[in-house]
Formats: C-alpha cells, sequence, structure tokens
C-alpha cells in the first residue's frame, strides 16, 4: 500500500496537471471565438466564388481553355493534407489523417503525392511510405491562418500542376468546422476546378451578366484566386476545429483529473486513519501491559 506522504505527493501532481488543462481550455476557448468568425465570414464568399466559377466556366468550355479546368487523366494525385502543428486537441489529428489514409486505401491504384500543411500529418506519413514532396510548418500553430501563406501554398501548386501533366487532380483534406463538439473531415477536388452543369434558371441568370473583358483574361485572374481562396478556407476551418477540439479535450481532461483528485483524497484519508487507528491501538495495548 503506498505511503501517505506518496499520496499527497500524486495529489499535488495530479492538481498542477489540472491547473494546465484548465489554462489551456481557456487559451483555446479565446481563440476558437476569433477563429470561429473568421471562418464564418469566410465561407459566404469562398462559396458563392466557387459557384459562380464553376457555372461560368461550364458555360464557356467550348470556347476557352485554362489548365486549370482542363480535364486530365486519372492515374496521378497529389494530395493537400491540413493538419495541427501540435497535439492535445483529441481526435482531431487523428480524424483527418484516418480520412486521408482511407482516401490513399481506396486509390490504391493511383499513384499519390502529398502536400503536408501542419507538422502532425507531416510526421504521421513520414513514416509511412508516402511521397511528401512539400511541407508547410507552423502556419496555424498561432491560432489563426494568414491569407499570405494561402497564397505561397496555391501559388506552388498551380506552378506544380501547370508545368507538371503527371499531375492528375489535386485533392484538398482537411477538418470542416460544424461546432464545438462537432468537426468533420472533408475531401475536395481542388484541380482541375470542378464543372458544374447549371440548372435553367440559372443559366437563364447567367445569360443577363455581360463581360467586357475577354474569357481568358477573367478567368486568368480568377482560377487562381479561387484556388487560394479554397485553401484559405480549409486552413480557417482546420483552425477553427482545432481549438474547438482542444477546449473539449482539455475541458474532459480537467474533470478527470477532478475525479481523481477525490478519489486519491479518499483514498489518502483511509490511509492517515489506519495510520491513527493503529497508533491508538499500540498506545493502548502498552497501557495494558502495564
Amino acid at each position: 500500500m503506498a505511503s501517505l506522504l506518496d499520496m499527497r505527493r500524486r495529489i499535488k501532481s495530479v492538481k498542477n496537471t489540472q491547473q494546465i488543462t484548465k489554462a489551456m481550455k481557456m487559451v483555446a476557448a479565446a481563440k476558437l471565438k476569433r477563429a470561429q468568425d473568421r471562418v464564418t465570414a469566410a465561407r459566404p464568399y469562398a462559396k458563392k466564388m466557387t459557384e459562380v466559377l464553376s457555372a461560368l466556366s461550364s458555360n464557356v468550355a467550348d470556347e476557352f481553355s485554362h489548365p486549370l479546368l482542363d480535364a486530365r487523366g486519372d492515374g496521378n494525385y497529389l494530395v493537400v493534407l491540413v493538419t495541427a502543428d501540435k497535439g492535445l486537441a483529441g481526435g482531431f489529428n487523428a480524424n483527418v489523417i484516418k480520412a486521408s489514409q482511407a482516401f490513399i486505401k481506396e486509390n490504391s491504384d493511383k499513384s499519390i503525392d502529398m502536400v503536408a500543411v501542419g507538422r502532425k500529418g507531416r510526421d504521421f506519413f513520414k513514416r509511412r511510405q508516402t511521397t511528401i514532396s512539400e511541407e508547410y510548418l507552423g502556419l496555424t500553430g498561432r491560432g489563426t491562418a494568414n491569407y499570405s501563406d494561402a497564397a505561397d501554398i496555391s501559388a506552388e501548386i498551380i506552378k506544380r500542376f501547370s508545368e507538371d501533366e503527371s499531375i492528375d487532380k489535386v485533392f484538398l483534406v482537411f477538418t470542416e468546422f460544424k461546432t464545438v463538439l462537432s468537426q468533420k473531415p472533408v475531401i475536395e477536388q481542388l484541380l482541375p476546378i470542378p464543372k458544374i452543369e447549371a440548372s435553367e434558371e440559372d443559366a437563364a441568370a447567367t445569360a443577363e451578366y455581360i463581360y467586357e473583358q475577354p474569357a481568358a483574361e477573367i478567368f486568368g485572374k480568377l482560377l487562381p484566386k479561387q484556388v487560394e481562396t479554397q485553401i484559405y478556407r480549409a486552413m480557417l476551418e482546420s483552425v477553427a476545429s482545432e481549438q474547438g477540439s482542444r477546449m473539449t479535450a482539455m475541458d474532459s481532461a480537467s474533470k478527470n483529473a477532478g475525479e481523481l483528485i477525490d478519489s486519491l483524497t479518499l483514498n489518502m484519508n483511509r490511509i492517515r486513519q489506519a495510520a491513527i487507528t493503529k497508533e491508538i491501538i499500540e498506545v493502548v495495548s502498552g497501557a495494558a501491559a502495564l
């Protein structure tokens, strides 16, 4: 049985850990509010831009061609995986890595290259037989994402896709923020930009627009911007999901620490009571012997 001193040391250690988890929860909650506001503001723009460009690209498909729109084969994939740089975030990193593993397994007949955004995804796949051609670390560790970082990643991906014909498709794997308790891993095709067939109502609405610039000039500026926007949104979604998952995990850890402290305190009191009872018995026995 552990001594009374050992129990006190263990209780003190658990209390120190509980203080750390409570502090991490408060920090994550503060960062989550900012990240949630930013991702909420970015979603409508990214969604509308995707809808407009997809519909327009379908309408001008016969008269205009662009490297980011042209369909290729289906044998070589580039996967852009967005994870966190730090742990202690519950199942956040594990879930998005598991989703990317499932995607790689489903496409085992394809040649897959990876761009890792985040240390956790890089470290995981670096130990496995997955080629990581580019890695971007420390971009989300501050609890936010910068558009300039997304633009740099986008520029490199567009350059590779435009110049390297061996890349047929580019997929974006990230975690979409739903609520503090719910985050969903998502896999979206980034390049070539998917085309959607517009409905009759959308087609009628599109026909009302008059474009002064040629299609080549419009799409030459908007399509790279679309890739930047989607990568930036994925990074914002990932940051918000990370902070939400960390806040939930630290809250659970604090509650578990409290339960453990109660249990250890109860055991310590039993040990102390047993020691006191033993001393009383020894005193009484000595007095009776006299």
